[in-house]
């Protein structure tokens, strides 16, 4: 039987319609997402601004307390005085924001319809993955179009599935589905590969185990980069604010719509840390099919070095995050860092460095 005939060109085609009709549906998504933020009540923004004038206030009661002036057997005794002091940046007592809308009826409706559409295009993909898997009976994730579009599946998987649980994730919606529009776009010009089978390597029961851990890893990674990158914004916005300063009004509006950024950053941690045993059940589960495949362990191919770098970078940032001295900024430039090596282990390696993982193709 020949490759050809083991393709089911049928069912390959119906699921290049279905990315296509899951991005139009994600497009709808993403306006639906824009009006939420636009259109929802501005009238209960301002909640950290006001909590951190409040705190300013207090701390200015506090700045010159009074002395108090004891006699004790002829002698005077001050005592010294109990000064309360704001806490340091990334731990400021404010409350989150009313999610992605401003607490109204309007922005709450554009929430929902933005939601549902995402419910329906995850559907609509997830419908396209599984069809590209049938149209040659295996794993669909043999090349990098298929990784991405399977990683976008459970990108937004994972998103509503914390939506599900009643975590106020909404105004992760606007940029994860940002991102996903930009990934799907890329899968289908630049990296689009023609449904086909696999090289004899590949045929192995650690293709669904491996890779299939390494896409959930990768799309748990990403909503914990998102979080990181919003509590910087974030923590930046408050600390202007404590420091007397003045943001913009577009600035004001969107930062005051998100959590806090000390929930921002409790966010992005354990996301990461949630996820951290799995990925370094990926890297042995990648150790043990080389050794199958290719009769050793590790040999430090370009694949296996850079998942090994991204394992040691989120390992420092867990580290960094659980020592006092490299909480918060600090922290979080970590967590980018170590998600950049992920992403570089992803499209980097697999397109500017030959090894044993190139025929995976792109």
């Amino acid at each position: 039987m020949t490759l050809a005939a083991a393709t089911n060109e049928n069912l390959a085609s119906i699921s290049n319609t279905l990315i296509y009709s899951a991005m139009a549906v994600y497009t709808l998504a993403f306006f639906a997402y824009i009006a939420e933020w636009l259109f929802g009540s501005r009238s209960k923004v301002g909640r950290t601004a006001a909590a951190l004038t409040a705190q300013d206030g207090a701390a200015k009661k506090t700045a010159a307390p009074s002395v108090t002036v004891k006699s004790a057997g002829g002698t005077s005794v001050l005592e010294r005085p109990k000064v309360v002091v704001r806490a340091a940046a990334g731990a400021r007592d404010v409350p989150d924001g009313p999610g992605a809308h401003g607490g109204d009826e309007q922005g709450d409706l554009y929430g929902r319809i933005a939601v549902s559409l995402t419910v329906l295009a995850w559907a609509v993909e997830a419908a396209g993955v599984l069809a590209r898997a049938l149209s040659v009976q295996r794993a669909p994730w043999g090349n990098m179009y298929e990784f991405n579009i399977t990683f976008s599946t459970v990108a937004v998987g994972v998103f509503l599935v914390l939506l599900a649980l009643r975590k106020n994730v909404r105004w992760l919606g606007l940029p994860l589905i940002t991102t996903v529009l930009l990934d799907l776009g890329l899968a289908v010009t630049v990296l689009y590969t023609a449904s086909d089978q696999l090289v004899p390597a590949l045929h192995s029961y650690w293709l669904y185990i491996h890779v299939s851990t390494a896409i959930f890893c990768g799309a748990v990674f990403y909503v914990g980069a998102v979080g990181t990158i919003l509590y910087l914004f974030k923590d930046s916005y408050e600390s202007k604010l404590a420091s007397g300063g003045r943001p913009g009004r577009f600035a004001t509006s969107v930062m005051e719509r998100l959590p806090a950024s000390a929930s921002l950053d409790k966010f992005s941690y354990r996301v990461n840390a949630a996820v951290f045993p799995l990925w370094t059940f990926t890297i042995i589960a990648g150790a043990i099919w080389a050794g199958d495949a290719w009769g050793r362990y590790w040999g430090w191919d370009p694949k296996e070095t850079w998942s090994f770098i991204t394992w040691v970078a989120y390992a420092g940032y867990l580290h960094a995050r659980a020592t006092a001295g490299w909480k918060g900024r600090k922290a979080a430039y970590i967590a980018l860092v170590a998600f950049a090596c992920w992403l570089f282990n992803y499209y980097g390696v697999n397109i500017f460095v030959s090894g044993k993982h190139s025929y995976a193709g792109v």
